[in-house]
């Protein structure tokens, strides 16, 4: 049995799975804005709302990519 790892809430947030998560969920939220507001089933300000959530979450993803980095260790 391997041993038990245990982790901060820290070290967790700089894990490969959670950076590359938080990148998937931005583009997530900036295609379904597009979409939604072509289709005509959301306004414009809401489709703005839900851009910045998306660039949000993606641009967070980069910075922890780059603290990562920074740290020596791999995402």
């Amino acid at each position: 049995m391997p041993p038990r790892v245990v982790t901060t809430d820290v070290e967790f947030v700089l894990t490969r799975p959670v950076i590359i998560g938080l990148a998937i969920a931005g583009a997530l939220f900036a295609t379904a804005a597009s979409a939604l507001q072509a289709k005509g089933w959301i306004s414009a300000e809401r489709t703005r709302q839900l851009n910045l959530t998306g660039y949000v979450l993606m641009g967070l993803s980069m910075a922890l990519f780059v603290i990562v980095g920074l740290r020596g260790g791999g995402a």
